[in-house]
């Protein structure tokens, strides 16, 4: 099917039609805007909003048994930081009210940095809601994974725009490298497994180390 990730509708008709195909034991969900890509507005829609219409959809129609996968990002890790209030907010908020909270308003979101930041640190917290109901009641398992910086198309967006600037973020890495696809394949591979049956509403962080460097101010993200 072709789905429109930014529609309820679409992706709750793509769901029930997984279903009629047979049980529905894994569900990928990848779809989501870069901060070079798109407004803040689109990507709160997309990569946040969106994200939660599909962690509701597949929640209702996975098997006992399946396991989810949500790709965020590790910039789930960086600031700006929400509050406990505002994370809690995020967790719980319906799909469709979400966008009436004062912390994800055009006032906070100011750009699409900050938007796909606040985005991905969303997609960590509306997982570990539904592990916890949703797909939790239906003996189902769901997790995220952050990527750094993975050698992508969308990548070749970002390095177009601030090349510079991965560049110092890639040599501040511990790994000195970028990932690949594969490597996220087979982190995902993992968490999809019976190897993983134990392991629901976490976050898997592959990024070569980055975020330990950022927290290590082995660099700044604003130089």
């Amino acid at each position: 099917m072709v789905v429109d990730a930014n529609s309820k509708e679409g992706i709750e008709a793509f769901a029930a039609k997984a279903a009629e195909l047979g049980e529905v034991k894994y569900c990928i969900h990848t779809a989501g805007h870069s901060p070079n890509q798109a407004s803040p507005e689109k990507i709160i829609d997309l990569d946040l909003i969106g994200s939660k219409y599909a962690l509701d959809a597949f929640g209702k129609v996975i098997a006992k048994g399946g396991a989810g996968l949500l790709i965020s990002s590790q910039t789930g890790y960086m600031f700006p930081p929400l509050s406990a209030e505002e994370e809690y907010q995020i967790m719980t908020t319906p799909a469709d009210k979400l966008k009436d909270l004062p912390c994800l308003s055009p006032e906070r979101i100011t750009n699409s940095g900050t938007a796909y930041i606040v985005s991905k640190k969303a997609n960590h917290l509306q997982v570990q809601y539904a592990a916890a109901h949703e797909w939790g009641e239906r003996g189902a398992r769901i997790n995220t994974i952050s990527p750094g910086v993975i050698v992508t198309p969308l990548a070749y967006d970002e390095f177009n725009a601030n090349g510079a600037g991965y560049q110092r973020m890639i040599d501040a890495t511990p790994m000195r490298r970028v990932g690949s696809p594969d490597e996220i394949g087979a982190a995902g591979a993992f968490l999809l497994s019976d190897a993983a049956s134990y392991v629901t509403g976490t976050d898997l962080l592959v990024d070569g180390g980055t975020i330990a460097a950022l927290k290590n101010k082995k660099f700044n993200l604003g130089r």
